[in-house]
């Protein structure tokens, strides 16, 4: 004979409260006293009971799955924003799909549909969707849609990020303050990286200084290009004395090829990153680099996130979690 499967209400009998307290911390873990919590917890885990999402989901209209959408993780400057979103948000009683769009987001329309398609309470995308029909199509699903890494002047709902263009204005100035005349900028063929370029730039030509030269790369970015690049500064009509990488990855490949050839770093060649991964504080000589505070995005979606279920509104559409320069021996 095959055994009953645990129900609510054994639950409740075992931790000695009613069902509608198991109900209420099952849905909403927060709202019940630390006490009763651990109870329950208890009482669940002796039992094996396991809750019935999908008939929750439609009592109280959320589904508490998130999609979050990021292009790569294999090396990418996301990990730490991904890792401590999920821990945040699986604490909050949420399951988490975490889908791969591609580097050029290719498959975003694929995970977008996916995502609907499972009436997901909200969609996390990484860094800002430019094409027009995907905006309206996701503004016009009653869910919340959170650009992160980024902030559009429109967003489809709520950007949590920072401003590329003012993060690659202040390299600028921070290189030309430290007596740097001829910069190289190295530039991953990505709509984040170019917007760091552009900055860059318009604030150093501001200065009256020639226009920086550049050699793009493909994205993801990855250590080899950083040799690449190191061997593609000999075809310049000048060496440039900085050269501006779109990632530590591709900081750290210039800087291992440098010391190869001889070429001292910063002596003869100086170097700076993008997202002050690890390796940037590792590396020999260690790496200038913009820090941006991954996990401060994770609290700040979360936030929003908590709000947005607890019913409130007149939540700010845009939370600007800034950027900081990391002066080290590169540069």
């Amino acid at each position: 004979m095959i055994a009953r499967a645990p129900r609510l209400e054994d639950v409740a009998a075992l931790a000695g409260v009613s069902t509608a307290t198991v109900s209420r911390f099952l849905n909403n873990p927060g709202v019940v006293a630390a006490a009763t919590a651990r109870r329950i917890e208890a009482a669940v885990a002796q039992t094996g009971y396991l809750p019935n999402l999908n008939a929750g989901a439609l009592a109280s209209n959320r589904s508490r799955l998130i999609a979050a959408l990021v292009p790569d993780i294999a090396q990418s400057i996301f990990n730490d924003t991904m890792e401590a979103m999920i821990e945040q948000l699986s604490d909050d009683g949420n399951s988490v799909v975490m889908s791969l769009t591609g580097a050029d987001n290719r498959r975003l329309n694929a995970q977008i549909n996916a995502a609907l398609s499972r009436r997901v309470d909200a969609i996390i995308l990484t860094g800002i969707v430019s094409d027009q029909h995907t905006r309206e199509r996701l503004r016009s699903h009653p869910i919340s849609v959170i650009e992160t890494w980024g902030l559009p002047e429109d967003p489809i709902d709520v950007a949590v990020g920072f401003s590329h263009a003012a993060a690659g204005a202040a390299m600028a100035d921070f290189l030309h303050e430290r007596g740097y005349r001829r910069p190289h900028l190295i530039v991953p063929r990505s709509a984040r990286s170019e917007r760091r370029a552009s900055g860059f730039e318009k604030s150093w030509c501001a200065t009256g200084a020639e226009p920086p030269t550049r050699f793009e790369v493909a994205v993801p970015s990855h250590f080899g290009q950083g040799r690449t690049a190191f061997l593609a500064l000999a075809t310049l009509p000048t060496r440039p004395d900085v050269v501006v990488c779109g990632s530590d990855w591709i900081a750290q490949g210039l800087i291992v090829e440098a010391q190869a050839a001889g070429v001292r770093v910063p002596e003869a060649l100086a170097v700076t990153g993008f997202g002050n991964l690890r390796l940037a504080d590792d590396m020999r000589p260690t790496i200038t680099s913009v820090d941006i505070d991954g996990s401060r995005i994770a609290t700040e979606v979360n936030r929003i996130l908590r709000r947005r279920a607890a019913g409130e509104t007149g939540i700010e559409r845009h939370v600007d979690v800034g950027f900081n320069i990391v002066p080290r021996e590169s540069a």
